[in-house]
């Protein structure tokens, strides 16, 4: 009777301690295979950096968020590799810190923000203007620099002023400030209608093809179309002063505060080298388009 019971004590002592093996086993896994969120608090690795650029750097790129929109951030529909004037100044950012590679995902430009957010892609890097509203919605980079909205017209259009668009039907993407200011011009009886299309390409086929009267849009990106393009019958306005100005910045997390300092580290050191105006230069652009590292500073506000 007795072995039989000190046989049933061993066996239950054993039991115990697989038990407690396996329970101190997942416990281990827990702490050292999960992988932090990208909107989990960020903490500095043990090499200094954040914990956002460690992960960029141990995946092999930076996603991106784009509308696919020349000359900022676009693939060549030939070589497939990205280009664009947001792209070079990310690319030589990311040289700075180590990034291996830039990937993009195409995404509408009004839900950009709504994708960084659901941790769809790391950044958003498409010409997008710091805006208060946008601050609240996410954290922005010191400013790359500034620019202002054009109106296109067909090359035989009679429209030579801006006066010349009342009662007109003009043409702009959603999500932009220039869709903004196409709406403000419509509620002020300045024009006839907008009507809204997703992305540049489909914008300058609007107006070439006579769907709509103008378009308003960035200027940057209607003065590299029209260059480009020699079947878009198409014309800028001129002359003309633009109302929605304004800086351009990349986006981030609320999250990501440490990785966006070390962007903002790197983007300053390229406009006080002289970097950053070089790639400008590369896109047609003057000294009118910089913007320096004091006037850059963005204030975010979370």
């Amino acid at each position: 009777m007795k072995k039989i019971k000190l046989k049933k004590w061993m066996a239950l002592c054993m039991t115990f301690i697989m038990v407690l093996a396996v329970v101190t086993g997942c416990g281990s896994a827990n702490n050292s295979g999960g992988t932090p969120s990208p909107t989990s608090t960020p903490t500095q690795a043990a090499s200094g950096e954040s914990q956002m650029l460690t992960k960029i750097k141990e995946k092999g790129y930076i996603l991106i968020g784009s509308s696919n929109d020349a000359p900022f951030s676009y693939q060549d529909v030939t070589t497939k590799e990205l280009k664009g004037i947001d792209i070079e100044i990310l690319r030589e950012i990311c040289k700075r810190l180590g990034i291996p590679d830039i990937q993009m995902k195409v995404i509408d430009f009004s839900n950009l923000l709504v994708e960084l957010n659901n941790n769809s892609i790391d950044m958003v890097v498409d010409a997008m203007y710091v805006k208060v509203e946008r601050l609240q919605i996410a954290a922005f980079t010191d400013k790359w620099y500034q620019e202002g909205e054009a109106i296109v017209i067909a090359a035989d259009s009679t429209i030579a002023t801006k006066e010349d668009l009342k009662g007109k039907t003009l043409g702009a993407q959603p999500g932009t400030a220039f869709y903004e200011t196409a709406e403000k011009w419509l509620n002020e009886g300045k024009i006839g209608k907008v009507e809204a299309y997703d992305n540049q390409a489909t914008l300058m086929t609007a107006v070439n093809m006579g769907k709509v009267d103008a378009v308003v849009t960035d200027g940057i990106v209607a003065g590299f179309t029209l260059s480009s393009d020699s079947s878009l019958k198409l014309k800028l306005m001129s002359p003309y002063v633009p109302e929605a100005s304004g800086q351009i910045g990349a986006a981030v997390r609320f999250a990501d505060k440490d990785f966006l300092n070390e962007v903002n580290k790197c983007l300053n050191e390229m406009k006080e080298d002289g970097t950053l105006m070089k790639i400008l230069k590369d896109y047609g652009l003057t000294e009118d388009y910089f913007v320096g590292v004091e006037e850059g500073v963005t204030k975010n506000v979370k």
